[in-house]
C-alpha cells in the first residue's frame, strides 16, 4: 500500500467550524482546552501531569489482567499492563462502541492512531513508557448504530431486540450474519481468513463485549493495544466519590453549562448537559435517572430512590450507574493514568465543553488528538482521476462544485463572468456619482438597474454552464460515478466501508497503515492499494 497524497484535514470541507478552529490553534477556542497535540503539548502535559495514585495502579492492573485473562495476549501488550505499575507510565486512549466486525473503517484509523501515538511518545520521551488503551463502551445502548456493517457495498444487519448495555448482549442470530457473509466471499479466495475471524469472535463468545474484544486483539495485539471495559464495578469503585457528586450536586451541568453558554457564542454546542448524566443499569435495562419530586426516579421502570436511598445504591453497587456522554470522559481519567484521548471531529467537540467541569473536579485534563483519516484508491479509481484530470484535493469537493470547476477549465469558451462583473461594478459606481451630482432621487433606480444586471448576468452565465454541461455529458457522468465510489451517498469513504474489503485483498492492510500513518499530522492521507 502506498501514499499517493496528504491533505491538510482543514481543507477537506468535512470538519465543523469548531474543529477546524482547534486544529489551527483560533484564539476563540484557546480557552476550552489545554495543551495542544505537538511534541511541547506533551512535553508540558508530562511536566504537570498529576502523580497517579500507586495503589489505583496495581489495580488497574489487575483489573487488565483478569479482563483480559481468556486472551491469547502479545508479549507486547502483556509488558504494557505490567509497566502501568510504574510511575513514569502513562496511557494514551481512544473509545469506541461495540461496532459489528469493527464497524467502519474510521474505528481502525482511532485505534491505529492510538497505537501510533504511544510508539512516537516512546521514541521521543524515553525516560518514560506509554500504553495505548482502547476502551470498549460497553455501557451503551444504541443498538441501531452498531448491528451492521458493509462488504462489497452490501448490508448485514444483525436483527435482534435491543435493551440494556450492549457488552451484555448474547450473540443469539449472529449465526445468520455469518452465513451472510459466507455467501457473499464464497468465489473470494481469501475469503476463508475473513469468515474464520467473524466465527472465532463472534460465535465462539457469549456477548458481545467478550466478542469484540477477542476481534480488536486478534486485529492490534501485537502492536501492544491494551483493552479495557469500563463497565467493570473494580473501575467505578474509584469513581463513586464522583457518582454522588453528580447526583446530589448537578456539578456536570453547572459547569459544562457555563462552558456552552461562552461556546453557543461562536459555534455550534453539540452536547447540552442534562440536570443528572447518569443512566441506571441493571435487569437488562439501562435508563436515564432523573430527579422529581424529591425523588431519583428510574424512567420507564418502577425504579425510585430517596437521597440517602441513592447515596446508598451508590455506595453498594457503583457498578449499577453508567456516565454519559459528557461524564464517561472523566470517568476514563480518573481511572487511567492518562495523557491523551484520540477521537474524531464529534467526540473532539464535547470534550471541548469539558475542561471546567475537569478543573472543578480537580481532573487534569488531557490533550486532544484528532484521529488519522485515510481515503484508500484501487488502481483502477486512480486511472479514472488521472483520466478526469483531477489533483487529490479536489476530490473532497462537494460533488456540484467539483462538477462546475471541472466544466469551466475543460470548456472551450469563458463560463466565468467575475471579469464582467467587476466591470459592471464600476460602470454603476460612475452613474452613481453622476447621479448624485445631478438628481439624488435617481439614485434608487440606478442602484436597482445594477442589480437587474447583476442578476441577468449570473442568469446568463448559469445557463451558458448548464449547455456546457449538457456538451460534456460523458464527463460529467464519469465524475459523479467516481466520486459516487469514493464518497457514498455525500460521506467520507471511511464512514461506510468495513476493513473486511482491505482484508480481502491485502491480509497485511492493517500493518503497512500503521507504518506509513503519522498520528501527529492532521492530514487525509490518500492511498493506493496494490
Amino acid at each position: 500500500m502506498k501514499k499517493i497524497a496528504a491533505i491538510p484535514l482543514v481543507e477537506t470541507g468535512f470538519l465543523t467550524n469548531l474543529i477546524t478552529d482547534y486544529l489551527t490553534q483560533k484564539l476563540e477556542v484557546k480557552d476550552f482546552y489545554g495543551n495542544f497535540p505537538n511534541l511541547d503539548g506533551f512535553q508540558h502535559q508530562l511536566k504537570h501531569r498529576k502523580k497517579f495514585d500507586s495503589q489505583k495502579r496495581a489495580e488497574l492492573v489487575k483489573l487488565l489482567q483478569s479482563q483480559n485473562k481468556f486472551l491469547a495476549l502479545s508479549e507486547i501488550t502483556k509488558n504494557n499492563i505490567r509497566q502501568l505499575n510504574n510511575e513514569n507510565t502513562f496511557t494514551v486512549t481512544t473509545g469506541h462502541q461495540l461496532n459489528l466486525f469493527s464497524g467502519p473503517l474510521y474505528v481502525i484509523y482511532k485505534l491505529l492512531t492510538t497505537i501510533n501515538l504511544a510508539d512516537e511518545l516512546k521514541n521521543k520521551f524515553p525516560e518514560n513508557h506509554f500504553v495505548p488503551i482502547y476502551w470498549m463502551a460497553t455501557e451503551d445502548h444504541d443498538f441501531e448504530e452498531i448491528n451492521h456493517f458493509w462488504v462489497h457495498q452490501q448490508k448485514l444487519q444483525w436483527h435482534k431486540k435491543s435493551g440494556g448495555a450492549v457488552g451484555k448482549y448474547n450473540i443469539d442470530g449472529l449465526d445468520e450474519v455469518f452465513y451472510q457473509l459466507k455467501n457473499l466471499l464464497e468465489n473470494n479466495p481469501k475469503g476463508d481468513t475473513i469468515l474464520n475471524l467473524f466465527e472465532q469472535s463472534y460465535l465462539k463468545h457469549t456477548n458481545l463485549a467478550d466478542a469484540n474484544r477477542y476481534l480488536m486483539n486478534a486485529l492490534f495485539g501485537k502492536f501492544g493495544l491494551v483493552i479495557i471495559d469500563g463497565n467493570d464495578a473494580g473501575l467505578k469503585n474509584q469513581f463513586k466519590s464522583f457518582l454522588v457528586d453528580e447526583l446530589i450536586n448537578n456539578t456536570c451541568e453547572r459547569t459544562v453549562g457555563l462552558a456552552n453558554t461562552e461556546l453557543e457564542k461562536k459555534f455550534k454546542v453539540p452536547v447540552n448537559p442534562r440536570a443528572v448524566n447518569l443512566f441506571y443499569l441493571k435487569d437488562g435495562i439501562r435508563e436515564r435517572i432523573v430527579f422529581e419530586e424529591e425523588n431519583y426516579k428510574i424512567l420507564n421502570t418502577d425504579f425510585t430512590f430517596s437521597k440517602d436511598e441513592i447515596r446508598k445504591e451508590v455506595e453498594q453497587f457503583p457498578d449499577r450507574f453508567s456516565p454519559n456522554v459528557l461524564m464517561r470522559p472523566l470517568f476514563q481519567e480518573v481511572v487511567l493514568p492518562n495523557l491523551c484521548y484520540i477521537g474524531g471531529a464529534g467526540e473532539l467537540a464535547y470534550w471541548l465543553q469539558l475542561k471546567p467541569y475537569f478543573e472543578t473536579q480537580k481532573v487534569d485534563f488531557p490533550i486532544l488528538l484528532h484521529r488519522n483519516s485515510v481515503l484508500i484508491l484501487t488502481e483502477k479509481q486512480q486511472q479514472k482521476i488521472q483520466k478526469l484530470g483531477l489533483i487529490p484535493g479536489e476530490l473532497f469537493l462537494p460533488l456540484t462544485d467539483l462538477i462546475n470547476k471541472k466544466v469551466k477549465e475543460r470548456s472551450e469558451v469563458e463560463i466565468d463572468f467575475s471579469k464582467e462583473r467587476t466591470h459592471l461594478e464600476l460602470l454603476f459606481k460612475q452613474l452613481e456619482e453622476i447621479a448624485a451630482k445631478t438628481d439624488k432621487s435617481f439614485i434608487g433606480a440606478v442602484k436597482a438597474q445594477h442589480q437587474k444586471q447583476l442578476n441577468g448576468l449570473n442568469k446568463l452565465e448559469k445557463c451558458l454552464l448548464k449547455a456546457e454541461k449538457r456538451h460534456q455529458e460523458t464527463y460529467v457522468l464519469q465524475l459523479t460515478a467516481l466520486h459516487q465510489e469514493l464518497f457514498p451517498n455525500g460521506i467520507l469513504q471511511e464512514r461506510i466501508k468495513n476493513i473486511s474489503d482491505l482484508l480481502i485483498r491485502n491480509d497485511k492492510t492493517i500493518a503497512e497503515l500503521k507504518y506509513q500513518l503519522n498520528p501527529l499530522e492532521s492530514t487525509m492521507d490518500i492511498f493506493l492499494l496494490p
